[in-house]
């Protein structure tokens, strides 16, 4: 499907327009470009995908900011699927909330449940219009054709170690009367909350069609002295106050089970950061690897001997 360089122009927008303007410039779009008001009109089916498609992205918070940052549609499609575009994106309620109708269309086949999750995305072809253009199914009085089953979600819970070097899992999941063991890889540098799709690893189509996907949601856990964050990692380490009044060294462990010497500078203040380049993740789909962050927790001392609290007032009277 062929689409202009930028989702907000195609909604005739602003980069700042807000989350109603969007949807009153894709109603009125819509409702321009819907098939029931352009029978058999390609250049309507096309302006209406269009549009579909820069509202699936602009209406949701989290794509719109990858967008942003991406600053095209091209370049949002080479690193995102349509399906990935249209999750969650249901047309159907959409359509219905504005008034109109999907022109003919059997209505079975664009929403699938799985999970307790919303399937929005036809799986028979990758077609997310399909029944609203007659393709797919039998909207018109056409043969059935096969739908696939229904995909299955499965909350995954991997160390900060695996999210970062990557990991082979096994897994033993229960598929109506049998059991089935999938292996699978877990790409270096996924971060939480990420999906990770078993193609064909969902449930069996009840008539024939192809099984559906399997998504992995992915869950970090909690590290005893790491925290990540996007693909950075950070650890806090203490210093005594003499040591960041005059500087030192500190050997620094990493995620890999070494360690790493840093300088600590004089004068270091307390909730410094020193940032040890290359130590975090490596960046997916090309992005850049992250760094280490050393948090500088400076430690005020509870309780000074007579010699330590007259040498502090001492220091005190010649203003340190």
């Amino acid at each position: 499907m062929a689409v202009s360089e930028d989702y907000y122009k195609i909604l005739g927008l602003e980069k700042a327009a807000a989350a109603e303007e969007i949807k009153k410039a894709y109603r009125k779009l819509a409702l321009k470009y819907h098939p029931d008001r352009n029978p058999n009109n390609k250049t309507a089916e096309d302006k209406f995908k269009q549009v579909s498609e820069a509202y699936a992205v602009l209406s949701d918070p989290e794509k719109r900011q990858q967008y942003d940052q991406f600053g095209s549609a091209e370049q949002f499609r080479q690193r995102y699927s349509q399906e990935d575009i249209f999750r969650n994106f249901d047309l159907n309620d959409i359509l219905r909330g504005f008034g109109f109708s999907f022109g003919g269309a059997g209505g079975g086949g664009r929403v699938y449940t799985s999970g307790g999750r919303r399937r929005t995305y036809r799986q028979m072809d990758g077609d997310p219009f399909a029944d609203l253009f007659g393709r797919g199914g039998a909207p018109y009085g056409g043969p059935t054709v096969p739908r696939a089953g229904q995909d299955l979600e499965y909350n995954l819970s991997i160390t900060v170690e695996e999210s970062v070097f990557g990991a082979e899992k096994k897994l033993a999941l229960q598929k109506e009367d049998r059991s089935e063991e999938i292996s699978f890889k877990i790409p270096p540098g996924i971060a939480n909350g990420k999906k990770l799709r078993l193609a064909g690893k969902g449930a069996p189509s009840p008539s024939g069609g192809p099984p559906g996907d399997l998504y992995m949601n992915i869950q970090i856990q909690p590290h005893p002295i790491f925290t990540r964050e996007g693909n950075d990692l950070y650890i806090e380490k203490s210093v005594r106050f003499s040591q960041a009044t005059l500087g030192t060294v500190l050997d620094v462990p990493t995620l890999d089970g070494g360690t790493k010497r840093i300088k600590i500078p004089a004068g270091t203040q307390h909730n410094t950061k020193i940032r040890m380049k290359g130590y975090g993740a490596p960046g997916l789909k090309g992005a850049a690897k992250g760094d280490q962050y050393v948090k500088i927790s400076v430690e005020v001392p509870k309780k000074l001997t007579d010699r330590q609290t007259k040498l502090i007032r001492q220091l005190d009277e010649e203003g340190l």
